[in-house]
């Protein structure tokens, strides 16, 4: 049987493609990955061969074509995990669930303002009061999930699932934009940071040589 394919965007830029790859490495599913390069003609040329969305990340399982970063994780719970990518008590899993979908669908100034940059070093840029308060909010959760169900480990909920790989991308914003955070943001940053996988997702990203010029600045979200 073949191997399944994530096809994953920049490894710098590409937040959404971090998630389901952070996800399926860490957890030690087998897969190979197609790189295309974002906001390049190629992209466009390439992308719709692989999700109908024009977006990444995508996965193919033989026949099975799926896209978008949660309904990949999804899928790969049920598929490859035993159901370990969420917590296994209810009204954890509840709450995990509720916090990754407000990450899928919320944050835009957070998503606009801090755009993905792995390899960003901080300095003097500045965010806006909606800005804040995405990152205010998001550490709210971090907390929340941290002093509930975190006991057991290391992450949101215990341990590291797909929660955290939701959350993984913000991590980096919040580093390499140098967000002040909280005492349990910072050592849940750091958890994430130390996670091998992780490591290697940032290591790669930081060997691209390829640069999107706006994630600097103003940006719009990958």
């Amino acid at each position: 049987m073949s191997r399944p394919v994530l096809i994953i965007g920049n490894k710098n830029y590409s937040s959404w493609s971090l998630r389901p790859w952070l996800l399926l490495r860490h957890f030690g599913v087998e897969f190979d990955e197609v790189r295309l390069l974002l906001d390049t003609p190629e992209f466009f040329a390439e992308v719709k061969r692989y999700s109908p969305t024009g977006k990444v990340p995508a996965l193919w399982d033989g026949d099975l074509h799926v896209w978008d970063s949660l309904a990949i994780s999804e899928y790969a719970n049920e598929r490859w995990l035993d159901g370990r990518g969420w917590p296994q008590g209810r009204e954890a899993r509840a709450l995990a669930r509720t916090a990754a979908a407000e990450m899928h669908s919320g944050f835009a100034a957070l998503r606009t303002q801090l755009p993905m940059n792995s390899r960003r070093q901080p300095d003097a840029y500045r965010w806006d009061d909606a800005a804040q308060r995405d990152i205010d909010r998001v550490q709210a959760i971090w907390g929340e999930l941290r002093a509930r169900f975190g006991g057991a480990g290391d992450f949101l909920c215990g341990e590291f699932g797909i929660v955290d790989a939701m959350y993984a991308p913000v991590a980096i914003r919040f580093q390499g934009y140098g967000v002040p955070v909280d005492d349990v943001s910072q050592a849940y940053m750091q958890a994430l940071f130390a996670l091998p996988a992780m490591r290697e997702w940032r290591e790669a990203g930081a060997a691209e040589s390829e640069t999107v010029p706006y994630t600097d600045a103003v940006s719009k979200p990958f």
